[in-house]
């Protein structure tokens, strides 16, 4: 069997504030999940899971994080260009605004924020043919 692609990972500093971001994002994450050392929810079919660094490094040694842009972001698509850009507002206003929405040439209302962390998270929905 192919390995298939079933979880991703965030490493975090504030594990709270990430939560708040992604809960204001829209995601269901449990209200009690500060408390856990490991979070964990399926968004979309897939597994989003974010650690402390402590964690990380229990099982991996010492954790030094990433400097400058991010290589890699999160995708999520919104059921219309207007709710891109009502997540976006929201979002923004919270301090999280990245890349305003817009129309990409590519058929699609794009925006981006970032979390807590820095990770670019893509914000985006097909526009009316």
């Amino acid at each position: 069997m192919t390995p298939q692609l079933k979880a991703i990972g965030l490493v975090t500093t504030d594990l709270a504030a990430s939560l708040r971001f992604y809960r204001l994002l829209g995601l269901g994450i449990p209200a009690d999940a500060e408390t856990q050392p490991h979070v964990e929810v399926v968004a979309g079919g897939m597994h989003l899971m974010w650690d402390t660094v402590a964690v990380v490094e229990s099982f991996g040694g010492p954790y030094t994080a990433p400097t400058g842009d991010s290589r890699v972001s999160l995708a999520f698509e919104c059921g219309s260009p207007d709710q891109v850009n009502e997540v976006w507002a929201r979002l923004a206003q919270a301090g999280h605004g990245r890349v305003e929405p817009f129309d990409a040439p590519w058929g699609q209302r794009y925006a981006t924020v970032a979390d807590p962390d820095g990770n670019g998270v893509d914000l985006f929905a097909s526009l009316p043919a």
